[in-house]
């Protein structure tokens, strides 16, 4: 038996050294990549960046919209009070007094061309540009574009040191970035972090496809560059997201190609050319995708289109939803005011859409983008219980003044209840229940009387002059 026992651990030997030898060997531990060393990036650029002091004498201004893109949904757009402008304002006082203003900036090129923010030089009556060596140049506008928040500044000089001009198409999310800026006035400052996104839309920027970095930028930082590893300039560092004005892990950059592109035409003519369409658009979630009988969320839902406009000229229909570009998927409704700007003046574009759960071809010949405006006020009420709202015929005067003479009801008040988690609000004109149009106030309650339950039902409604879809859903049990 011992014997037989001396075999058996003979044999369980011979195999675990037989597997031994045919065993792969363990993968050597890979030694971890070493952080970035951004001392040399920054000796051979920080010549370059510049800061910006301008002083104006304040003027009240009623803050502008990006044509072509409405602020959805809210009445209070408390979203946009988080994102925050880096240029250091000091509150208007009573009476012609002057204030002082900081931002950076950088030279593009040895004869003295300078790129910033528009919102940094704007209103100036005097810039002045600090350079690395402490001499003060001024500086004029050679133009500004609000709509990409892209300045083109000029001062005299010969063989300045200039930036390298890189390429933010080919930016990965997770790509080393570095910022240097003067935020608080503390010149050329440099800082350091990832890319965190592309592509990124914020409200207040229908145009511009945002970096988004965790780069560390404060207010002074505005208009400054934001560099990759090769020392090349991918961004302009523009706004921070922040519930106190100051870093809070979330800052944003227009990509240095869209800014070239504005750059060539402020130097050409000193303005820039956008294409136009004349459509006011939104983004389709999930109960608007039902509603409109759409497979799932995507592209962008036409909500108003404006008179005399190319769209009109098209027969874009409210409801309308943009599958496609020129060829190009429309995912999201924030691409395609970037994608009709983008397009040359003059040049029709085929799209395709879906237009009452049916796909359609339409063509459109781009105008050029202009600024539009509008008004808006109350009378007649009527309630209804299923929806909890209260709702009132317009008179004559509004109907003129809004260009709507057999549409529309007024919202006088609510309650909890599917409207209000509609998102719709007191003041919304409704124009259209279930893609029938809202003549008068005893109407629509007429027809509130006939939805299904529990299912999505589009709302057209005008909202501070401007048009866009909700979709309302009765209870199942009510």
């Amino acid at each position: 038996m011992s014997r037989f026992r001396g075999l058996f651990q003979f044999f369980v030997l011979w195999l675990s050294l037989g597997w031994m030898a045919v065993a792969p060997a363990a993968r050597p531990i890979a030694d971890p990549q070493p952080l970035p060393d951004f001392r040399k990036l920054v000796k051979q650029n920080e010549a370059a960046v510049v800061n910006i002091s301008s002083t104006q004498t304040p003027r009240r201004q009623t803050p502008a919209r990006s044509p072509g893109m409405p602020e959805l949904p809210g009445k209070e757009n408390s979203y946009l009070d988080f994102f925050k402008r880096f240029f250091q304002e000091r509150p208007e006082l009573p009476g012609d007094r002057q204030s002082n203003s900081l931002g950076s900036g950088f030279i593009i090129s040895p004869d003295g061309y300078v790129l910033t923010n528009a919102h940094v030089a704007r209103d100036a009556d005097k810039i002045i540009v600090r350079l690395s060596d402490q001499r003060e140049r001024p500086a004029k506008v050679i133009g500004a574009d609000e709509l990409t928040d892209v300045a083109v500044l000029k001062i005299e000089g010969e063989n300045l040191p200039a930036v390298k001009i890189g390429d933010s198409d080919v930016l990965e999310v997770g790509e080393w970035v570095l910022a240097i800026g003067s935020p608080f006035g503390l010149e050329h400052t440099a800082t350091q972090g990832i890319v965190s996104a592309m592509g990124r839309n914020l409200p207040n920027g229908a145009y511009v496809p945002f970096i988004q970095s965790d780069v560390a930028v404060n207010p002074g930082s505005s208009g400054g560059p934001l560099f990759n590893l090769r020392g090349e300039v991918v961004g302009i560092n523009s706004q921070i997201y922040s519930s106190t004005g100051g870093y809070m892990g979330l800052s944003f950059a227009i990509p240095i190609k869209l800014a070239m592109q504005v750059v060539e035409q402020l130097k050409a003519t000193g303005e820039v050319t956008r294409g136009w369409m004349g459509i006011l658009l939104q983004a389709v979630n999930n109960d608007l995708a039902e509603a409109f009988s759409l497979d799932r969320p995507r592209g962008a839902l036409v909500a108003q289109i404006l008179p005399d406009s190319p769209g009109a000229s098209a027969g874009f229909k409210q409801g309308d939803i943009i599958l496609r570009y020129g060829g190009e998927p429309v995912e999201e409704s924030s691409q395609l005011p970037r994608m009709i700007g983008a397009t040359p003046v003059g040049k029709t574009v085929a799209m395709s859409i879906l237009r009452n759960g049916e796909p359609l071809e339409i063509k459109a010949t781009i105008a050029r983008l202009e600024a539009v405006a509008e008004t808006v006020s109350t009378m007649d009420e009527h309630s209804d219980l299923r929806l909890k709202l209260t709702v009132a015929d317009l008179s004559n005067e509004q109907r003129r003044m809004l260009r709507m003479e057999e549409q529309g009801v007024l919202v006088a008040a609510l309650d909890e209840g599917p409207a209000a988690n509609a998102g719709l609000y007191p003041d919304d004109i409704i124009l259209q229940l279930n893609r029938i149009p809202v003549k008068n106030a005893s109407q629509f309650v007429e027809m509130a009387r006939e939805l299904p339950k529990g299912k999505a039902i589009p709302l057209l409604v005008r909202r501070e002059n401007e048009s866009l879809y909700l979709a309302v859903r009765l209870p199942e049990k009510e």
